[in-house]
């Protein structure tokens, strides 16, 4: 597992009071991203986020190449990682994940929808 430094009360802060508009997936480092993606994510939503990864569920994990996930606002998208999704198996990552790190995930999330079959 690699080592996640703390963000500083101020950064942390900052991106809380950008509020959801201001929430870009583009800020994200797709490097880092895909790093934390393949540690955290991978497990559910398999190497190519398409589902199922290793473990299966009902309702099954998100196919996050689908048009759909790569449709949603940036500003959704990143309350469904931090905040998880309801009846599903996708819990928070708030306590887990950083606002950096969940918007480096969105970042790397986000180069799913550039796939050749996606265009």
């Amino acid at each position: 597992m690699f080592h996640r430094k703390a963000l500083s009360a101020a950064t942390t802060l900052s991106v809380f009071l950008a509020g959801p508009s201001l929430i870009q997936a583009g800020t994200g480092d797709v490097a880092a991203g895909k790093r934390i993606y393949l540690e955290v994510c991978k497990t559910c939503h398999g190497v190519d986020g398409k589902g199922p990864g290793v473990m299966t569920f009902a309702p099954p994990a998100a196919d996050l190449t689908s048009p759909q996930v790569q449709a949603k606002l940036d500003s959704r998208l990143y309350n469904l990682i931090h905040e998880g999704r309801a009846n599903t198996a996708m819990g928070a990552w708030k306590h887990s994940l950083s606002p950096k790190e969940i918007l480096d995930v969105m970042a790397y999330v986000r180069t799913f929808g550039n796939s050749p079959s996606q265009q």
